[in-house]
Parts: C-alpha cells; sequence; structure tokens
C-alpha cells in the first residue's frame, strides 16, 4: 500500500452541505486525526510539508479547502461561524467520530467555532496566529501588506510569515522552496472568495461587551503558538486566548512574525507532537473538572 506524503496525496472530494469538499489525507492511520484549518488566501497547498509530513509520522493528517475555496465548491461565508458550520460538515462527511483541529490565523478562528459548535468531537486544539472574537487588530498591518507588490509575487509571503531579519527571512526562503515542491497545485483563491473572508475577518473581530465569553466553554487542552511581533494578527491577541481558555498553554517563539512555525517547522513538530500524544489527566473522563491537570502532563502516554 502506498504511503503519501505531503506531496504526493492526492486530492479526493467528498459532498456535505451542499458544498463539494476536496482534501487530502495522509499519515499514521489509527489514532485520532488531525484536521488542518487555513489562512486568508490559503489553499491545500499553502501548508509547509516540514510541519505537515512532521506531524503525519504519528497521525493522520487531513487537509482540506472550505466552501467556496480553491478546488471546492460552493460559497465561502461573510461569518466564520457558518465556515466552521461547513468545516463541521466536512469532518463528519468523513465518518470521523473525534479529531485533534489545527487552525492557522482566520483558520484558528475557524477552529475556535468548529471546537464551540461541535465540542463533542473535538479532542485537542492548536491555535497559531491567531486571535478570538473581538481580537485586537489596532496594530495590524495585514491591509498595508496585501496591498503591496511584491517581485517575485511569492515574495508576499515573507512579509506575511516572516521578519526582516537575516535569520528569518532565509527561513522563508526555505519554507518557500518546499511549499511550491508540489506539483499538481490547487487553483487560487478567487478575488471573490478573499473578499467574503476580509468580511468575516471584519465582523469577527469587531468589539463587543461580553465577547470573550464564549472562550469559558472550549475546555478542550489547547496549545497556542505565536510568534513574538505579528504583525498580521498581532502577538496580544495570543496572550487573550492563553488568559480566557481555561485550558491553554502558550507559546511564543522570538524573532519571528505570522508565520512563526514555518520558521521553527521542526522544533513545533516536536512541541506540538508531544502535546498532541502525552498522557493527561484531562482525558479521564471520569475525573471531575478540578482534579484535571491543565497542560500536558511530563508523562508519556507508554507512561515512560
Amino acid at each position: 500500500m502506498t504511503q503519501h506524503k505531503h506531496q504526493s496525496a492526492p486530492t479526493q472530494f467528498v459532498e456535505a452541505n451542499g458544498i463539494r469538499f476536496a482534501y487530502r489525507r495522509f499519515g499514521k492511520t489509527g489514532g485520532v486525526p488531525l484536521v488542518f484549518n487555513q489562512h486568508f488566501r490559503g489553499t491545500m497547498d499553502y501548508w509547509d510539508p516540514a510541519v505537515t509530513d512532521g506531524l503525519a509520522k504519528n497521525r493522520e493528517v487531513i487537509l482540506f479547502n472550505n466552501g467556496g475555496v480553491s478546488s471546492s465548491s460552493g460559497q465561502v461565508p461573510t461569518s466564520f461561524q457558518e465556515t466552521g458550520a461547513n468545516a463541521i460538515a466536512f469532518i463528519m462527511a468523513l465518518d470521523l467520530t473525534k479529531v485533534d483541529v489545527l487552525g492557522f490565523s482566520i483558520g484558528g478562528m475557524v477552529a475556535q467555532e468548529i471546537t464551540a459548535q461541535a465540542p463533542d468531537l473535538v479532542r485537542r486544539l492548536i491555535l497559531v496566529g491567531t486571535g478570538p472574537r473581538g481580537a485586537d487588530m489596532s496594530t495590524s498591518r495585514s491591509a498595508e501588506i496585501f496591498a503591496g507588490t511584491y517581485d517575485p509575487p511569492e515574495h508576499l509571503w515573507l512579509a506575511v510569515h516572516f521578519s526582516p531579519s537575516p535569520s528569518s527571512r532565509a527561513a522563508g526562503l526555505a519554507f518557500l522552496k518546499r511549499k511550491l515542491l508540489r506539483q499538481d497545485r490547487d487553483p487560487e483563491v478567487s478575488e471573490e472568495a478573499a473578499a467574503a473572508q476580509r468580511e468575516a475577518v471584519g465582523k469577527y473581530t469587531a468589539p463587543g461587551e461580553g465577547v470573550l465569553a464564549y472562550l469559558r466553554d472550549i475546555r478542550q487542552p489547547t496549545l497556542i503558538v505565536q510568534g513574538g511581533n505579528d504583525v498580521i494578527v498581532p502577538t496580544v491577541n495570543s496572550y487573550t486566548l492563553q488568559q480566557n481558555l481555561p485550558n491553554a498553554q502558550l507559546i511564543v517563539y522570538p524573532d519571528a512574525n505570522h508565520g512563526s512555525f514555518y520558521q521553527y517547522p521542526e522544533l513545533f513538530v516536536s512541541q506540538a507532537d508531544q502535546f498532541l500524544a502525552s498522557a493527561r489527566q484531562g482525558d479521564d473522563a471520569n475525573l471531575r473538572l478540578s482534579e484535571r491537570l491543565p497542560i500536558p502532563s511530563i508523562v508519556s502516554a507508554t507512561g515512560c
């Protein structure tokens, strides 16, 4: 049986909610799969193979384009609550009853909505370069960066994901090389879809009284990963998430921007692997909430 990786996993399709979802799945089967939710204007080909293949060594990885994005049919909703509902429909169409969820940037906002709407479906949650409802975007340079001109155009993603330092830029160029290796690539995101995503961001980040209250109900173990200076979704929002989620830990990478896990892929994979695989008292449904450890135990799942 062929063991596929990021570069070779075939694109498959499944229908749910009137949408024909494009997806790819690869990695070690038999455990809880990890479902990836992508950033603004991103497709399945925008993930870093160093991250996806790294995590696929110990679990099945599922990449997909949500409704209206690239090779999936339908329209992009103008709210992340609707996008999250579409993601839930996709997961359930694969006959999955328990998943881990990773979300990057606006994908992290969608990942929170998946977890809030279907708490029994999600085991653990990884949020990268993202923020909560009502996120503080006052220092974000997102509009400026995406409106810029880049030569070559792909260097937009250096400005989005990496800091200007020589070491971060070198990591960014290595990321772009890895990212572009796959030959049969998804179509790019349409301007119509991008406009809907922008509208959803505006609605999601709008301030309001009690806007963070929903976070108290997301009790899944959560790993938050961020760069020390995220110019797209400002770093302060990750602190807000950590302070308001009942069961969250935060990792901040130095000299890193929005795509911090692409700058440190091996370190991220190691830490995410530990988070997803470690034995936790919180996984024991017989324990009262007050008896559960809020973070993964240092004792491995094998007790070693």
